[in-house]
């Protein structure tokens, strides 16, 4: 047993410390208070450990809310006060932006915040079949580790979805497919929630019946999924409201399957969409570029304010989706869609876009380095990245300021995850 002083910590929520010299990570640890702790491993600069005992509690620490804390790894951080998770995640940010990218924004933006419980409205559960737990576990994996969790709620999860849990336990263990059926993915819509079965096999005539009967009882529609995403097809019941999230300040609905890909945080999501907008400051008659578009979260928000937009997506289907979200909201000749890779191609996209006043990037992990490096000497006056990656994001605002002239006038975090150490930002970068 050792004792530490909690100096900060980082966005996993994991404690940060200097035990003899020696930096030291520490489950369990909160900002301002002494612990004692179990080394768990060394490394040759730094060491891992967990508390054992809180000598003196910082003014940060909560209590969490979830009973499973700890065990189940979908979250990190419900210890911590939620306002000091947020502010963790944006030292994150500010601490990548100035050691990759050798860049500091002019002005950090209030975080992007909403809901820090049953926010969830995307999630990918696990379903597995453990003869010693008695039958089928459902939910997220454990914290470090493979294996299921235990738990039969989650508090970041909607209060309609978590109650059916012990329900969904009970009736997969009851299946004679049970260890065939690795995973449901959940996507609630503003009118139907919708359960995506992944299945191994095909599922026996007496296993779809309680599928069914589920269904009816909880007025949640079950959608089969044999192979990949795009095999997943409805099944019952056939008929259902629309799966759509709605942007009201921009009157704007959008439609999506329910395995492609939208934000897990619609609340998050809607706040997002505004800001990114205000910073674009898109105009009427202006030409707007949004690259890695998916089904035109931000490219419908911004054509609604009279810019004409092109929406470029490496996914030919979310490009078609895109396509028909502008039909439906009438905005069909200000917001066009083309497919093409951004990744492979990033030069041959650009052309495609043409010139623009103003350009949205938001792509994935990977960042967007390659089309950073081919924006032309006249490229787009203002730029919004968003980003959920801050070394990515560090990396090419590196490229944007030092290679392409720009200034990083303004950065935030977005907390479309709470109480998990993803981290998510969006930044503005002005000629």
């Amino acid at each position: 047993m050792s004792e530490a002083f909690i100096e900060s910590i980082d966005h996993e929520g994991v404690g940060v410390a200097h035990v003899d010299g020696k930096v030291t990570f520490i489950d369990g640890g909160v900002t301002g208070e002494t612990v004692e702790f179990t080394r768990r491993r060394s490394r040759g600069n730094f060491d891992l450990g967990t508390v054992t005992q809180v000598l003196r509690e910082s003014s940060l620490r909560v209590t969490p809310r979830c009973r499973y804390f700890g065990i189940c790894g979908g979250c990190a951080m419900q210890h911590v006060d939620p306002a000091a998770q947020v502010a963790a995640k944006q030292r994150v940010l500010e601490d990548n932006l100035a050691r990759l990218g050798k860049v500091a924004p002019e002005l950090m933006l209030p975080p992007v915040s909403g809901p820090a419980w049953r926010y969830r409205t995307r999630a990918r559960l696990s379903v597995h079949y453990v003869a010693k737990k008695g039958g089928v576990l459902v939910g997220f994996h454990e914290r470090r580790s493979s294996f299921v969790a235990d738990t039969a709620s989650c508090e970041v999860l909607p209060a309609s979805v978590s109650a059916l849990i012990p329900e969904l336990r009970e009736m997969f263990t009851s299946m004679e497919l049970r260890e065939r059926m690795p995973q449901i993915e959940l996507a609630v819509g503003e009118d139907v929630t919708i359960f995506v079965l992944r299945h191994l096999e095909p599922i026996p005539a007496a296993d779809a019946a309680k599928l069914r009967a589920f269904a009816d009882r909880h007025a949640i529609q079950w959608w089969l999924q044999p192979k990949g995403p795009e095999t997943a097809h409805p099944f019952h019941p056939l008929e259902a409201p629309a799966l759509d999230y709605r942007l009201p300040e921009f009157g704007l609905s959008l439609r999506y399957r329910p395995t492609e890909f939208t934000q897990v945080n619609a609340d998050v999501n809607r706040v997002l969409v505004r800001r990114a907008v205000d910073l674009l400051d898109a105009r009427s008659g202006e030409s707007v570029g949004d690259l890695f578009c998916g089904i035109g979260n931000f490219t419908l928000a911004l054509a609604t304010r009279g810019a004409k937009v092109l929406g470029v997506e490496g996914s030919p289907a979310l490009v078609a989706r895109a396509g028909e979200n502008a039909k439906l909201n009438g905005l069909e000749e200000l917001a066009q869609f083309v497919a093409h890779d951004l990744y492979t191609d990033a030069a041959g996209a650009l052309k495609r876009l043409g010139h623009v006043d103003k350009l949205l990037i938001d792509p994935p992990r990977d960042g967007a380095l390659d089309i950073c490096k081919e924006l032309p000497a006249d490229g787009p006056s203002r730029i919004v990245y968003v980003s959920c990656s801050p070394a990515t994001l560090a990396r090419d605002a590196g490229v944007l300021v030092h290679v392409k002239g720009y200034r990083l006038s303004k950065a935030g975090v977005v907390n479309m995850f709470p109480h998990t150490g993803h981290v998510e930002s969006i930044a503005l970068f002005e000629r």
